[in-house]
């Protein structure tokens, strides 16, 4: 299925939903272009153990199954979330493998560098 929505830039997403918790923004390509998600794929979940993964084609993102699936399995995809001062996006998808965010494991180091940082200067 078609990740599909109204593409705006990151400065407006954020402006839009800068006092929101729940958002439908999928990032993409490589000038921070957001589709502010409106769709059946916006419904589809997080899940350290995906069957689905998303591809982007010419500016297009599309959700694949990556495996069989079975009836009234529900599908899932990793987020991969970055670009967030915000490290609250905890995962409860209860996989065996869990990482316990839904943030990408670059962002997770990211984060971390950043926390690094700031208490390397906190503490000089």
């Amino acid at each position: 299925m078609e990740y599909d929505g109204p593409r705006i830039s990151k400065e407006l997403a954020d402006e839009r939903y800068a006092d929101r918790v729940v958002t439908y923004l999928f990032g993409f390509g490589d000038k921070g272009d957001v589709i502010d998600g409106f769709g059946t794929a916006m419904f589809l979940n997080h899940s350290c153990d995906p069957n689905c993964r998303t591809e982007e084609h010419n500016g297009r993102i599309f959700i694949r199954a990556i495996r069989d699936i079975a009836a009234n399995e529900e599908l899932v995809y990793e987020y991969n979330l970055y670009d967030s001062d915000d490290d609250s996006a905890d995962c409860y998808c209860k996989a065996p493998q869990c990482r316990g965010t839904m943030f990408s494991e670059d962002e997770v180091k990211r984060q971390a560098r950043r926390k690094s940082r700031k208490a390397a200067r906190s503490s000089s």
